[in-house]
């Protein structure tokens, strides 16, 4: 009973950390969780839930090499444990696609999306918020690739799901306008862009709180927008608060 008590409290303390924004402390206690999740063995379930959330963590912290193999190997034990119509399942393949497709690794990314999306929508519906991530991840993947009508209607969707059931001001409508920005960027529709990074800013300011690494991420995303519209000092005045955000949320005690 004292592992169970140390994994899970160690894990809970990790996810709030996670949650707040303190990134060292919170891999600090997702690294303990694991070491007492592992004493149950090597395959068991709860090791699979620390290995996602600790490589969410170092996918946000950009230690990609470590994430990949973290969410691979939580993608493993959940197979191997559930079955592959599991929605924990579905979360592995989910997080490992954003991951492949920051990577390059577009068609492993968007094979991993459809299966998550289509075990997603069996458990839901097609119409749950439950599905969104899968919708936004798959959009983010057409993005990269240039399929632009189909990143559009992806997005369009996990935006009316959202909207509706969380309204117009929730963190997670914040991340599909996000991608709507990038969309709109990606095809050199600045003008439609800029009103949409400026709103997902908004939210995540308001929900967040100015120093969250999320509104860092965000912050960089508008910079290179800023940059690509000859605005050089605004988009380094961006950079310099977002860069502020980033060495805070790295110091243990921050």
């Amino acid at each position: 009973m004292s592992e169970e008590k140390t994994w899970q409290g160690e894990n809970d303390r990790g996810t709030r950390l996670y949650q707040q924004g303190h990134y060292a402390q919170a891999e600090q206690a997702f690294r303990t969780a694991l070491e007492e999740a592992e004493q149950f063995g090597a395959t068991d379930t709860r090791v699979a839930t620390v290995l996602n959330n600790l490589a969410s963590l170092c996918h946000n912290q950009r230690n990609l090499t470590e994430a990949e193999g973290l969410y691979r190997r939580a993608l493993t034990i959940r197979r191997q444990a559930y079955g592959p119509q599991h929605p924990l399942v579905a979360q592995s393949l989910n997080n490992l696609a954003s991951l492949c497709r920051e990577l390059g690794q577009y068609q492993e990314a968007e094979e991993c999306l459809q299966h998550a999306l289509g075990i997603a929508e069996a458990l839901v519906g097609l119409y749950h918020w439950g599905i969104t991530n899968c919708l936004n991840n798959l959009a983010a993947v057409y993005t990269a690739q240039a399929r632009y009508d189909e990143a559009t209607t992806f997005f369009q969707r996990s935006l009316t799901i959202r909207q509706r059931y969380f309204g117009d001001s929730d963190v997670s409508v914040a991340t599909t306008l996000c991608g709507l920005a990038e969309l709109a960027h990606a095809q050199g529709q600045h003008a439609e862009a800029e009103p949409l990074f400026r709103r997902a800013l908004t939210i995540r300011e308001e929900k967040l709180g100015a120093e969250h690494p999320a509104v860092a991420v965000l912050l960089e995303k508008y910079a290179v927008l800023l940059r690509d519209t000859a605005r050089e000092t605004e988009a380094s005045e961006v950079e310099t608060r977002a860069q502020a955000i980033r060495v805070k949320q790295s110091q243990p005690d921050g």
